[in-house]
């Protein structure tokens, strides 16, 4: 059966989401690239809950790369 559509969703492990985003795009993203006229769109999402807040240092540094790497969206909230 030939399907034109697909979205997935998958959590990593955060200490190796690196290692694991790597064996996603060997594994699935690659074969979508390979299709003639295909779009592929990959999003990464990243929601962190600290209850005791998050450093000001840490919020400087995660701030300035989402900035740095173009991040659509970036901010911290309070809850």
């Amino acid at each position: 059966m030939d399907s034109d559509w697909l979205s997935r969703d998958v959590r990593l492990v955060p200490v190796r989401a690196g290692a694991e985003t790597a064996e996603v795009a060997r594994e699935i993203i690659t074969h979508f690239v390979d299709v003639a006229g295909a779009r592929v769109q990959v999003t990464l999402e990243i929601e962190a809950v600290a209850p005791e807040g998050v450093p000001e240092n840490v919020v400087r540094t995660v701030t300035e790369n989402a900035r740095t790497l173009k991040f659509r969206t970036h901010g911290f909230e309070r809850e």
